[in-house]
C-alpha cells in the first residue's frame, strides 16, 4: 500500500509546484489532509473497481482533480472533510463505470451532486475511512517507543489468553520480566494511548468541523474506544 501510494505522493507534489502555492492556510489544510487519507481512497476504489492497477489510476486521477480545483467550493467550516471526499470519488467511480460500459447514464452536470449511491457503496466508504484512521492510530502507537503495541496488538489477537500466561509471553518477547499485574496495567494504559492517538486522527481527519468529533466516531463506529477518554475530558 504505501509503496502503490507513494507515487500518488509524488504527483501530488509535482501538481502543487506546477501550479503554486496554492493562498490560504484553510488551502494548504485540505491539500495535507488529502495527503494523508489517500490510504482511505485507495482502500475504497480498490473495493469498488476490483482491480490494483485501475484503482491507482483512479486516486491518481481523484488527487489530479483535487489539486485542480474540484474542491474549490468546499468550505471546510461548513461539514465534514470526508463527505467532501465521498462525493468526488462516488462522482469518480460513476464516471468510470459509464466509460466501461456499465452504468451508461448522462454525466452529472458540473458540480451537481452524484446520482444516490447505494447502500453498499456508502458503507463500503465508511469502512474504509474507518480502517484508515484505526491504522494509523496503530502506527502511531508503535512510534510511540513504548511498549503499548506489542502488549495491546497481543491482547487482540489472544483475546482468551490468561494474564499470567500473557505475562511469560510478552515477558520473553520484550526481554523483561512481567507479571499478570504488570501486563494488566500495560493494557490499561496501552488502551488509553491508543484512544488518545484515534481522537487525535480523527480530529485531523474533520478539518476545521472538529467540533462533530464525538459524532464523526458515532457515525464510523469508533466510539466504543474512545467512549472512557471523552468522558475523562468531559469531567
Amino acid at each position: 500500500m504505501e509503496q502503490h501510494l507513494s507515487s500518488i505522493t509524488t504527483a501530488w507534489t509535482m501538481l502543487r509546484r506546477a501550479h503554486g502555492d496554492t493562498p490560504g492556510s484553510a488551502a494548504v489544510a485540505w491539500q495535507e489532509l488529502m495527503q494523508r487519507y489517500c490510504g482511505a481512497v485507495y482502500r475504497y476504489l480498490l473495493r469498488a473497481v476490483r482491480d490494483p492497477h485501475v484503482a491507482e489510476d483512479l486516486t491518481q486521477e481523484f488527487a489530479i482533480r483535487f489539486i485542480r480545483g474540484s474542491f474549490r467550493n468546499a468550505d471546510p467550516g461548513r461539514g465534514r472533510f470526508r463527505d467532501y471526499v465521498k462525493t468526488s470519488l462516488f462522482n469518480l467511480v460513476h464516471d468510470y463505470r459509464r466509460r466501461q460500459g456499465k452504468e451508461p447514464r448522462p454525466l452529472p452536470a458540473e458540480g451537481a451532486e452524484p446520482a444516490a449511491p447505494d447502500d453498499t457503496s456508502d458503507q463500503d466508504f465508511r469502512d474504509s475511512w474507518r480502517q484508515e484512521l484505526l491504522a494509523r492510530a496503530w502506527k502511531a502507537l508503535e512510534a510511540s517507543g513504548q511498549p503499548f503495541y506489542d502488549v495491546l496488538r497481543f491482547r487482540v489477537e489472544h483475546p482468551d489468553l490468561p494474564s499470567q500466561k500473557a505475562a511469560e509471553v510478552l515477558g520473553a518477547r520484550l526481554g523483561r520480566q512481567l507479571s499478570a499485574s504488570n501486563v494488566r496495567q500495560l493494557l490499561h494504559r496501552a488502551r488509553e494511548q491508543f484512544a488518545e492517538f484515534l481522537l487525535e486522527e480523527t480530529r485531523r481527519s474533520l478539518g476545521a468541523a472538529g467540533s462533530h468529533l464525538e459524532e464523526e466516531l458515532a457515525d464510523l463506529n469508533l466510539l466504543k474506544y474512545c467512549q472512557d477518554k471523552l468522558k475523562g475530558k468531559d469531567s
